[in-house]
């Protein structure tokens, strides 16, 4: 049968995530490949969409292969379109039908494949037909991404939702909050946070995020970790824009008794931006309020210069002059030198450490100065401290050379 062009309703206007520089693009559009494309095409035919496989490949276009993954997927949701049904309600029961299997969970609490598509990013257009071609059906479009969730994600096209019909998006997570299947319930909280990566912003949570904190409370004890995880994250990109809030949430949730140990872990995790930038409510929560009595008896970097791609070590022996044990929180704080030749500094988390009185203690850590895609090492002299319960001791520098 062949393609049936709809007059689809307009699609909606979206920020799609912008996760495209000039090396990832090239990268991650081979996580939507040529033959991820057929398949989508033959998975809509199956469950009686309008495909033939010659229109379908034209409509495609000969340069599919030179689009970066969001052209890709932009590409692949308006020929998805004009095979379904133009009313949304008609079309999202044939992609939920042509879905695949949904994903597990590993031991680790880790999404698994469900092994009926190539890719990870197979759904990617199915996320960004429901988006915008679902906003003015939202009980469809939810059942629609509900089921998507368990495949994919659904936490980029719930943000349409969430902004153009708050209330009801919300009162359905509150649904999803009690699922039986925890990439449901993880969906609730990733779809809602306020920076999430690749995403645009939601403002309105950006400004006000108690509307969402409910769901929160409701899902920091979940039986996943996965679930939690992403609660951890949820709660520090709030803590972001307001730091106050942040550490008065935390200090309710740690009020409860008993907390469990993953609770406690949570929100450690979810305080990790305020605790490297030695936030004093932060560190008090987790008793580590006070000045720490440990001294830094003597520190070294090895070696003292050295050239972008190779290491060096910093050491530090802690020595702790009381007469009873003691304990610090130490976090290794490295002042990168930036392309304009100022200082940047970036906090890369440490441990709890405790020496027992009048005993010493060493700290190690080996700096890669390797070239990465989330940081560019730039020639210049770079300074390094060790922080202990968030009072910074300075603990010498290095020369780096191209």
């Amino acid at each position: 049968m062949p393609i049936v062009q709809h007059a689809n309703p307009a699609p909606a206007r979206l920020a799609w995530p912008a996760c495209e520089g000039p090396d990832m693009a090239t990268d991650l559009k081979h996580m939507l490949p040529l033959d991820a494309a057929h398949q989508l095409g033959e998975q809509l035919a199956a469950a009686g969409a309008s495909v033939h496989r010659g229109q379908w490949q034209k409509a495609m276009g000969a340069d599919f292969e030179a689009l970066g993954l969001m052209d890709r997927g932009r590409r692949l949701a308006k020929v998805m379109a004009t095979c379904l049904p133009p009313d949304f309600a008609q079309a999202a029961p044939l992609l939920v039908q042509a879905m695949g299997r949904p994903m597990g969970l590993d031991k680790h609490g880790e999404p698994t494949a469900s092994g009926d598509v190539p890719s990870s990013f197979f759904y990617l257009p199915h996320s960004m037909y429901i988006a915008s071609h679902g906003l003015q059906h939202l009980p469809e479009a939810l059942h629609a991404q509900h089921a998507l969730t368990q495949r994919f994600t659904a936490e980029f096209s719930l943000r349409p939702f969430l902004q153009q019909h708050t209330q009801a998006t919300l009162a359905h997570l509150s649904l999803w909050a009690q699922d039986d299947n925890a990439h449901v319930r993880r969906a609730v909280s990733e779809a809602t946070r306020p920076r999430l990566p690749w995403a645009a912003r939601l403002p309105d949570f950006v400004r006000d995020p108690s509307p969402v904190l409910p769901l929160l409370a409701r899902l920091r004890d979940d039986p996943s970790a996965y679930v939690r995880r992403s609660v951890a994250n949820h709660l520090n990109d709030i803590g972001k824009d307001h730091p106050e809030l942040l550490t008065r949430l935390a200090r309710q949730w740690l009020d409860d008794a008993p907390v469990p140990a993953s609770r406690q872990a949570l929100l450690r995790h979810a305080l990790r931006t305020a605790i490297k930038r030695g936030d004093a409510q932060a560190l008090a929560l987790f008793g580590h309020g006070q000045v720490s009595p440990l001294q830094v008896h003597s520190a070294s970097i090895s070696p003292s210069t050295a050239r972008i791609g190779e290491s060096v070590t910093l050491r530090c022996q802690l020595h702790n002059p009381t007469a009873q044990a003691a304990s610090a929180l130490a976090d290794w704080r490295v002042f990168y030198v930036k392309a304009n030749g100022t200082l940047s500094p970036k906090v890369f988390k440490g441990s709890t450490v405790q020496i027992d009185a009048h005993g010493h203690g060493v700290l190690e850590k080996t700096l890669s100065l390797r070239q990465m895609s989330t940081r560019t090492h730039h020639p210049g002299r770079h300074t390094v401290e060790i922080v202990l319960n968030g009072q910074a001791h300075s603990i010498g520098h290095f020369d780096l050379h191209p």
